[in-house]
């Protein structure tokens, strides 16, 4: 438990002195900005005309704005923007040893590799939960000051939940970025991963196979494509456990198994 601590400790002063998790909740801040943006074209159009800010594509994207569609974006932003912003921090916590050549000086150190890892998932976790958070407290400001109708207290709590759970979501599907940084010794094959496993979930989604497919899974509870109890079913939440604790196993398993030759 000593060496658990000490790791948690290491890895929390990694990520408080590193701009990146900083960088990536700063950007990830423009998912409630661009929401509210997007309410206030709804909710006065002429104005926002006279303005330059109306578009067809914001016509079409969104038909009213009341705080129900105002969170229902806002959770399909963390189901696909989430994906990518969560990656980076999960790239940066694992790849970035190797790149810089200090994975070897801890490998070498006393303290367990299990140790090591579980502190960085940790750090993982609850910066995506933070992020998450702040996200969503940052939402119900924006959303205050464009004055949204249709507020209630049951719906900020229930779309609370779905907030947290598609976080909770996205944070089963980085083990396996996690396990290709390893592997890969770096940035770029998870980001190639990244990259792929996007456009897999778009394409599979379209085609009426998301809910088999675990990428798809987080974009279709928000509701991307259509009410979530249309499209998913228990297997779509299983297959994203699985995919979670097999990408949790590869990755210790890479940890206990490598050393650094350079």
């Amino acid at each position: 438990m000593n060496q658990f601590r000490e790791a948690l400790w290491a890895e929390t002063l990694k990520a408080r002195r590193s701009k990146v998790p900083l960088l990536a909740s700063v950007g990830f801040t423009l998912a409630p900005l661009m929401d509210g943006l997007f309410m206030f074209i709804m909710k006065d159009p002429q104005r926002a005309r006279e303005m330059g800010l109306l578009s067809v594509k914001a016509q079409l994207a969104m038909s009213t704005a009341d705080w129900p569609t105002f969170f229902g974006v806002l959770t399909q932003a963390i189901a696909v923007g989430g994906m990518i912003v969560f990656s980076f921090v999960a790239i940066w916590c694992f790849g970035r040893e190797f790149s810089d050549h200090t994975a070897k000086d801890l490998m070498a150190l006393p303290t367990s590799r299990e140790n090591i890892v579980g502190a960085k998932l940790v750090v993982i976790t609850v910066w995506v939960f933070a992020a998450s958070a702040w996200v969503y407290l940052a939402a119900l400001l924006i959303g205050a000051l464009v004055d949204i109708p249709g507020w209630s207290l049951e719906l900020a709590r229930t779309s609370l939940g779905d907030v947290f759970a598609t976080a909770a979501m996205t944070l089963l599907l980085l083990t396996p970025v996690t396990f290709i940084a390893s592997l890969g010794r770096g940035y770029l094959p998870p980001l190639g991963w990244i990259v792929l496993t996007i456009f897999l979930s778009q394409i599979v989604a379209a085609t009426g196979w998301g809910d088999w497919f675990p990428w798809s899974v987080p974009a279709l509870f928000s509701g991307v494509v259509g009410p979530r109890s249309e499209q998913l079913g228990i297997h779509s939440y299983v297959l994203v456990i699985l995919t979670g604790a097999a990408g949790l196993a590869l990755t210790f398993w890479r940890w206990r198994s490598a050393d650094q030759t350079k």
